[in-house]
């Protein structure tokens, strides 16, 4: 299994060409594995489409039941344990959203698929 960034998850979806081919190859690579999405991508999904920095093309509502039934998409609970371990990364920037992702991904012990270069940059997970 892998954790998908919030962004990468929704040009998944949105079939957005930001989207590059070595992003869709580990797709399909993890599919059958798992491909994790976390609570958090779903309320960071939820917030940026309420201060319309994401227009999604039907209803929040519909776009998660969609998104959510995706090929491989394994939806992953927000625990204590992942809280704690955002609180737990030395070096990484401040973005809520990106440590829980992050944190999760260390918890898992799975690499993160992403575009993002400050994750890409930190150490202390493995990134794809």
């Amino acid at each position: 299994m892998i954790v998908l960034d919030t962004h990468i998850w929704v040009w998944w979806v949105q079939r957005d060409a930001r989207l590059t081919q070595e992003h869709h190859r580990w797709l399909q690579t993890y599919q059958s594995s798992g491909l994790g999405v976390s609570l958090y991508s779903c309320w960071e999904v939820a917030k940026l489409v309420e201060y319309n920095r994401l227009v999604l093309p039907q209803p929040l509502e519909d776009w998660f039941t969609l998104a959510l039934a995706y090929p491989g998409v394994r939806f992953l609970d927000l625990t204590l344990p992942i809280l704690i371990e955002s609180t737990r990364l030395q070096g990484f920037h401040k973005d809520p959203a990106d440590q829980i992702i992050v944190a999760t991904a260390r918890l898992l012990e799975v690499a993160i698929l992403t575009a993002d270069t400050k994750i890409l940059k930190f150490d202390g997970v493995q990134t794809l």
